[in-house]
């Protein structure tokens, strides 16, 4: 499955901050009929995305009913992403 979408770039605490780019409703729910199938466990699904330039292997995390795609600090460098940016995202899920 390919999906393509815009979002802004947030900031999830934790046991430490990350930045994340929240997969919009529509996009959520296409992924979640599907992620039995595409899951490895906890929910987690593996993708590879494109933000801009830069194309990286990460795995999403289901969050309130939607999910979000972590981006690496290597793809916010790259790209100049601050928490609040907008992004363009290009994904392909499963292995």
């Amino acid at each position: 499955m390919e999906l393509e979408f815009s979002t802004t770039a947030i900031e999830w605490r934790g046991p430490a901050p990350f930045v994340f780019a929240p997969v919009p409703a529509d996009e959520s729910e296409l992924i979640a009929e599907s992620a039995r199938e595409l899951t490895y466990g906890w929910g987690v699904i593996p993708v590879e995305a494109t933000v801009g330039g830069t194309t990286f292997t990460t795995s999403l995390f289901p969050r309130d009913r939607g999910y979000l795609l972590p981006l690496k600090v290597v793809v916010q460098r790259a790209e100049g992403i601050l928490v609040g940016d907008p992004v363009r995202v290009r994904m392909r899920l499963g292995r």
